[in-house]
């Protein structure tokens, strides 16, 4: 064998044993988001609703309250905000998902209406997940899914004990899918669907967790039903969005304030 090809030989392996030797051990690395929504103002008194039929079964744990701002009075978190990662500069952009969140999850997000409320009040799915809306209740209820262009809508009687499965939700970037039961006027929820695992509902206490998101720069979403975009007061699409920067094997808190609507 020449020299001369020996050595060239030599010298390319070298080459990309340096290339090798600088580059990063994996294309991401991981990190781990917590924070908390908390009211800025004062902590606003949550409504009795007005239960005008089915008092015995609706009002039989005591009365109904309005869901349109849960706030705990202790810390000022806010429950029932829906937080999200989007890519920082094109909100439209796939986001690089973990290895082991690549499966979309084969367990049913469940919805009941054991007590004349839709619990959980606003649920939150990744495409491909299905939704079981249960009525544990002893009367009837009826489902109104309202959908949009995109999702599935339909009006279903519930028997008591009955059972719903809806299929096929897509992701939406601003409108949730909104359900309700027109048995029960005051009956209402939200669902929002993602096409990646980084998103969460926030506790009784507004905290949430996204774990094993992207490292990079990102904005973090948060809609609240009475409030709207809690961030900038716009969608994503147009720019809304708190930016956050995740860092590989470590946790990013954020606190993400909200002020409540007037209307």
């Amino acid at each position: 064998m020449p020299r001369s090809f020996v050595f060239a030989r030599t010298a390319l392996w070298g080459l990309l044993g340096l290339c090798l030797a600088s580059a990063p051990a994996s294309a991401e690395g991981w990190g781990t988001i917590k924070g908390q929504v908390v009211l800025e103002g004062a902590v606003p008194e949550r409504q009795k609703l007005n239960v005008d039929k089915d008092q015995a079964a609706c009002l039989k744990n005591g009365a109904l309250r309005s869901e349109a701002y849960v706030v705990n009075p202790k810390n000022k978190g806010v429950q029932w905000v829906v937080v999200w990662l989007v890519d920082a500069q094109d909100p439209k952009k796939a986001l690089p998902i973990n290895p082991k969140l690549k499966s979309v999850p084969d367990k049913e997000v469940v919805i009941d209406q054991p007590c004349c409320m839709f619990e959980p009040h606003i649920a939150a799915l990744r495409e491909g997940q299905t939704v079981l809306i249960k009525n544990s209740a002893e009367i009837a209820h009826n489902v109104n899914v309202q959908g949009g262009i995109a999702n599935p809508s339909q009006n279903t009687i519930l028997p008591p004990k009955g059972e719903l499965k809806v299929t096929n939700f897509v992701a939406t970037p601003t409108a949730p899918v909104s359900i309700a039961c027109n048995i029960h006027g005051w009956m209402k929820g939200y669902i929002r669907v993602f096409k990646h695992p980084y998103f969460a509902v926030t506790d009784e206490n507004g905290n949430f967790e996204i774990k094993d998101a992207p490292a990079g720069s990102y904005k973090l979403i948060a809609w609240q039903e009475s409030t709207g975009w809690v961030v900038g007061g716009m969608s994503p699409l147009k720019g809304g969005g708190k930016p956050v920067e995740v860092t590989a094997g470590d946790v990013t808190d954020v606190k993400v304030p909200l002020t409540p609507s007037k209307d």
